[in-house]
């Protein structure tokens, strides 16, 4: 049976995807979840439209992150934390601390869920921050931790 899904279903499809399935699949699964709709002519013709919308979205989605990316690229950030006279922070620096210190210096927002730190920092000095806006693009930002 050929269904159109309404929402992403692992290892079948995206949202607006053709595909063809068992009936049974489609019957008491995929269609009374609302994962999916039965593929009529007019239901084809609305599924190619969610896909070229998906489509559009998702190469806006890749511009805007290359942008930011090109933006930030080299881009080096201070933060300012509390130390103790060794050099240890007391507490660690978050990506948080992270976002609002990018925010700070460059004026760029950015969401701290793009921010990836490997390994809490918990000590001044320079260390390389991953920003991944996207799936394809990654972009490293250094940060300063100097003493408050």
């Amino acid at each position: 049976m050929k269904v159109i899904l309404t929402k992403p279903v692992e290892a079948l499809g995206a949202k607006g995807d053709v595909v063809d399935v068992s009936d049974g699949y489609a019957r008491n699964y995929l269609v009374p979840k609302k994962f999916a709709v039965k593929a009529s002519e007019g239901a084809l013709r609305q599924a190619e439209s969610m896909r070229v919308a998906r489509l559009e979205a998702d190469k806006q989605a890749l511009e805007s992150a290359v942008a930011l990316g090109e933006s930030l690229s080299g881009t080096r950030v201070v933060v300012a934390a509390r130390a103790g006279d060794s050099g240890n922070l007391f507490g660690s620096i978050g990506a948080t601390d992270v976002q609002a210190a990018i925010v700070k210096f460059t004026g760029i927002e950015i969401d701290k869920d793009i921010v990836v730190i490997e390994r809490p920092i918990k000590e001044i000095g320079l260390h390389e921050v991953t920003l991944r806006p996207h799936s394809e693009v990654e972009v490293t930002v250094t940060l300063d931790v100097i003493p408050a």
